[in-house]
């Protein structure tokens, strides 16, 4: 457990600039006009920034400082978690705290265009939470198979599947149906029950994936 914390502690500290990145934007990005977006939309950044810093540079120099497959994907859920708790809880403090003192008519914020506020701001909270982490951990795995012939067999299934389903109505009406299931989806329960258990999947394949990958 020990090395799982300091390996925890390792990656968060390690992606700082995920974290300079995304503050910058948060604190740089401007809107005009009567409606307009929230700041807090832009700490979702982050979660899209997180994984290719743990895929890309933390997982070999972990494994050469001599941490086990095993240790450092748990402590890249254990990550996940952490930093989507803390996205999530700093959008919706931004939400509470600086999105009413806009001199626009209208900010929309994620939170309300997902529909997840209709539950009451502490469950649209853990909505985003469970969202979020399921972003990540999607993430992380698509990108742990690039280099293997799977990796590029998903990315040209995902593409097909966007292109194909996307002009036609009856598989855009599946697809779009797919989305309002893990996203845009105001029954909090359904929502949240759909994030853990595509998380979970993922997971299990990313293990499997993990297995399979070179130094």
């Amino acid at each position: 457990m020990k090395a799982i914390m300091a390996i925890t502690k390792r990656l968060l500290a390690s992606n700082i600039i995920s974290y300079i990145i995304t503050g910058a934007v948060v604190l740089l990005a401007t809107s005009s006009g009567n409606t307009v977006l929230s700041n807090g939309n832009y700490t979702w950044l982050l979660s899209l920034m997180t994984p290719f810093f743990f895929v890309f540079y933390d997982f070999k120099r972990l494994i050469y400082l001599g941490a086990s497959k095993r240790d450092y994907f748990v402590s890249v859920l254990i990550s996940y978690g952490i930093l989507a708790i803390a996205i999530s809880l700093l959008n919706t403090l931004i939400k509470l705290l600086i999105d009413p003192i806009y001199q626009a008519e209208i900010v929309y914020n994620l939170m309300d265009i997902c529909r997840w506020t209709e539950n009451g701001i502490f469950i649209a909270f853990i909505q985003q939470a469970f969202f979020l982490l399921l972003i990540m951990v999607f993430l992380h795995v698509l990108l742990s198979m690039q280099e293997h012939w799977y990796g590029w067999l998903s990315d040209v299934l995902i593409i097909t599947i966007i292109s194909i389903f996307t002009p036609i109505t009856p598989l855009r009406a599946i697809l779009a149906s797919f989305f309002s299931l893990i996203m845009i989806n105001n029954n909090a329960l359904l929502h949240i029950l759909s994030c853990a258990l595509l998380t979970a999947a993922l997971s299990l394949i990313g293990i499997t994936v993990l297995k399979r990958k070179a130094f």
